[in-house]
């Protein structure tokens, strides 16, 4: 197995796409080579731990409505596109994803990374859903196979709270700027939401005979 780092915020938009389009790569490529792990990197480490009004939070970042509409567009393409259901106007608050992490945390020591990033990303893009709310993370870990009740114990205390800090903290020590950043092996970086057409050469090409493949 190769490792496939991704750093990753489930309110990043272009995470989204870019997990979208390495999700139809690897259904595509059943095969692959690829162990994924999921590591923390907040888009906005600086967000109250009540989160911010969306309206407000675009607003600020892009300035104004003309602002907002080019910073969307794109995103609202890719998702028609990918078939991604976004739903902008069900969006009232940008959270602090710190608990997520938390949760994404527990999620990796019981193999259900993946799954629980789905949940989050869809109940933020999708439902409108506050994925900062203690509840709404232990629904989505127990539909993730997880145990609900103790993802809310967990979560009332500060267990692994340091841990998350620490890993994400060292994503920037080893020159992570951005989200989504994928990693492979260790060593080959690649910035951005990459198209699925790109994974499946990657795959193909990690899988052939030069790799010592089949």
């Amino acid at each position: 197995m190769i490792t496939l780092d991704i750093f990753a915020d489930p309110t990043c938009p272009w995470c989204l796409v870019g997990k979208a389009e390495l999700d139809q790569a690897l259904e595509s490529r059943p095969d692959h080579p690829f162990e994924l792990t999921w590591h923390p990197f907040r888009l906005n480490p600086n967000i109250p731990p009540a989160g911010v009004g969306h309206a407000d939070y675009m607003l600020a970042k892009f300035g104004d409505e003309a602002g907002i509409i080019a910073a969307n567009t794109p995103v609202l393409e890719a998702s028609e596109r990918l078939g991604l259901g976004i739903d902008m106007a069900a969006i009232t608050r940008v959270p602090q994803t710190l608990d997520a992490f938390r949760l994404m945390h527990w999620a990796g020591i019981e193999g259900a990374q993946t799954r629980v990033m789905s949940g989050l990303m869809r109940a933020y893009w999708r439902e409108g859903r506050d994925i900062a709310d203690h509840d709404v993370l232990a629904d989505i870990g127990k539909g993730a196979g997880m145990d609900g009740a103790m993802i809310r114990k967990l979560l009332a205390s500060n267990a692994d709270r340091d841990e998350v800090l620490a890993r994400e903290a060292h994503a920037r020590e080893r020159g992570i700027r951005a989200v989504p950043t994928f990693v492979i092996g260790g060593s080959h970086v690649l910035p951005g939401a990459q198209p699925a057409d790109l994974w499946r050469k990657v795959i193909d090409e990690l899988s052939g005979p030069a790799a010592g493949g089949g």
